[in-house]
């Protein structure tokens, strides 16, 4: 994955008085959150950086990786830092879609049904091990991410504001798994791994966590009106036609590429799209460069390509096939605004 925010070109931090007002809106929330969540997701600065650009884009995020390396507590550090409403859904292969979505239960006294609303009725939902759950129950979940509501008993309920869902899975361990289908996997706006921390970073951890976790100590550094106006600032990145276009070349390229079985959806162009804007907010800048998007692509677009068979056989994944994208899609000179 490219490191994330390394631009030479960015405009200086929220101090300097040229970054406009409702960019420093976005810089300054995003900012607050990272640094918080950066002193209990240790040395993955990338990757924490990349979720609050979700959050910021209002897209959906998963994280793929074995066991340990931080992926529970990343959700619930991000849901802390903004003070919002956490739940966490344990996904297991007897579960229901209304274990997930809620259940209308008849009242005896009222002599009408009520709605007990389910995990997902939250602000911030942790998707735990999600392959786990049987396609039936997987499906409970895209109302949800696309539409934000749910429908049951064809009574439809608005989900809160601002909703995410960090889904993890283990992308190891497939005995008692059912792989995403593709119409899932579409939903999601990113997929980020955090990887094993180096020694010196895996030290830290063990010092920090001798007496307490660092998580118990955590403080709420953004309100939820902070960061809906932060996502509502980020809308307002200038996107050049230029650039709209680079983006639209991108995943046309994945979609012609002779190792791809089947290319990115046009929700992967709008992904990359809004991505790229909050990169761009997030550097202080209120306009997108192509470096935006060269930066997000991989992990924007990756997940949604399906590498062909005999592609396979030659180990080539559907990271490899971005990157030859990249290398093979002209990037679009500068022009007047």
């Amino acid at each position: 994955m490219p490191d994330y925010p390394q631009d030479t070109r960015q405009t200086p931090r929220v101090a300097n008085s040229a970054v406009p007002p409702q960019v420093a809106i976005a810089q300054n929330v995003a900012e607050r959150i990272a640094q918080t969540i950066g002193q209990v997701i240790i040395g993955k600065r990338n990757e924490v950086r990349l979720a609050v650009l979700g959050l910021l884009c209002k897209g959906h995020i998963l994280i793929e990786d074995i066991p340990g390396v931080g992926k529970t507590m990343l959700a619930k550090a991000l849901a802390r830092a903004i003070g919002c409403t956490f739940s966490r859904i344990q996904f297991t292969p007897d579960m229901l879609p209304s274990d997930v979505t809620g259940i209308s239960l008849f009242n005896q006294k009222t002599r009408e049904f009520e709605f007990r609303a389910g995990p997902i009725m939250a602000q911030i939902v942790l998707a735990d091990e999600i392959n786990r759950a049987t396609p039936k129950t997987q499906a409970a979940l895209l109302e949800a991410m696309e539409e934000r509501q749910v429908t049951v008993d064809g009574n439809t309920h608005l989900l809160p504001d601002p909703f995410l869902i960090l889904a993890t899975q283990n992308p190891i361990e497939y005995e008692g798994t059912f792989p995403l289908p593709e119409a899932q996997l579409d939903r999601f706006m990113i997929r980020i791994q955090l990887g094993y921390p180096n020694p010196a970073e895996e030290l830290t951890v063990l010092s920090a966590q001798q007496y307490d976790h660092p998580i118990n100590n955590m403080q709420q550094v953004v309100s939820v009106q902070e960061m809906i106006a932060a996502q509502q600032a980020v809308r307002e990145i200038y996107v050049a036609d230029e650039v709209k276009r680079y983006i639209v070349d991108l995943v046309n390229a994945s979609r012609s590429h002779p190792d791809v079985y089947l290319g990115s959806s046009p929700r992967g162009s709008l992904a990359l799209f809004r991505a790229a804007q909050a990169r761009a907010a997030m550097a202080g800048r209120d306009y997108v460069i192509p470096d935006d998007v060269k930066a997000l692509a991989e992990v924007t677009l990756a997940h949604r390509i399906i590498v062909g068979p005999a592609a396979r056989i030659k180990d080539i994944s559907s990271r490899t096939i971005v990157q030859d994208v990249l290398a093979s899609t002209s990037v679009p000179g500068a022009s007047a605004r």
